[in-house]
């Protein structure tokens, strides 16, 4: 039997077996998909004796994408872009790295949230690991623009140059900014993406409600109990809301994709896996 892994620290709390399960089932496809928690100086030697064990392909998540990126012998356009990869495929000696990360969010958000990029003013809250997965696929839709406000305007500067050829290819304006700068603090977005770490933390929200508009939408990576918070916060405010169950579950779509060439029913086993998670919603 085909086998699959997701590798992490921690780990107990991914749904990723319970996604890549499903999607065996409803696609007939026969494969077995397990956690492993990895030791943090361990993750190559963990990779490697997978796939020496006969493992076909595994996802990465926190905190070893970087390491993921570097492991791979051949990575997508955007693993080098973000330099970040979350899903790997084995094929003999060869190792390919992906990061669907972004894939999954626009896909959520334009097919499953029925909500067009193209045109659109967005903010993009947080300039770490999963803006930097997440910027590349949002450019390629051709929004008017993509603002990453960040608390440290480096990072964020960092950031956006490294997009800047992409950007400036699909027509972007793609600017960075801190995340009291006053450009920020005047405007508000058709899209508000928070991918900082202030719903894990159960921190004060980033920016002001001004940035938010009451025909747009404000989307957090997170989901469950850690989202809440910005959800009300957004809803509170006249603006649809939506946490980041979708994107996981597309994300996971396309390594599921990647590695046995099927699509999934994605939609399907997002509304299992939302009843799952909140069953009073």
């Amino acid at each position: 039997m085909d086998s699959y892994c997701v590798f992490g620290h921690p780990i107990a709390h991914s749904k990723s077996p319970w996604i890549q399960a499903r999607f065996a089932e409803l696609t007939g496809q026969t494969l077995q998909y397990e956690k492993t928690w990895v030791p943090l100086d361990a993750f190559n030697a963990t990779v490697h004796a997978f796939k020496a064990a006969g493992g076909k392909g595994c996802n990465v998540t926190l905190p070893f994408k970087t390491e993921a990126a570097a492991l791979a012998t051949e990575c997508s356009p955007r693993v080098a872009l973000a330099q970040a990869c979350n899903t790997l495929k084995f094929d003999g000696e060869h190792i390919y790295g992906e990061n669907t990360d972004g894939l999954g969010l626009v896909t959520d958000l334009v097919s499953n949230a029925g909500f067009s990029l193209q045109g659109r003013r967005i903010l993009l809250i947080g300039a770490g690991g999963a803006s930097a997965g997440v910027l590349g696929p949002l450019l390629t839709q051709k929004p008017h623009c993509i603002w990453v406000a960040n608390r440290s305007v480096d990072k964020a500067n960092h950031l956006v140059a490294r997009h800047a050829s992409l950007a400036e290819m699909e027509g972007v304006d793609c600017q960075a900014f801190g995340l009291t700068h006053e450009a920020i603090l005047s405007q508000s977005f058709d899209l508000v993406i928070n991918a900082s770490s202030s719903s894990l933390q159960q921190a004060a929200l980033p920016v002001p409600a001004t940035v938010l508009q009451p025909n747009g939408l404000a989307c957090d990576l997170m989901y469950g109990p850690a989202a809440q918070g910005f959800l009300e916060w957004a809803r509170a405010h006249g603006t649809e809301a939506r946490d980041g169950l979708g994107m996981l579950v597309e994300q996971a779509a396309a390594s599921f994709h990647l590695w046995r060439g099927v699509q999934p029913p994605t939609q399907q086993v997002l509304a299992e896996l939302r009843a799952l998670v909140s069953p009073s919603q």
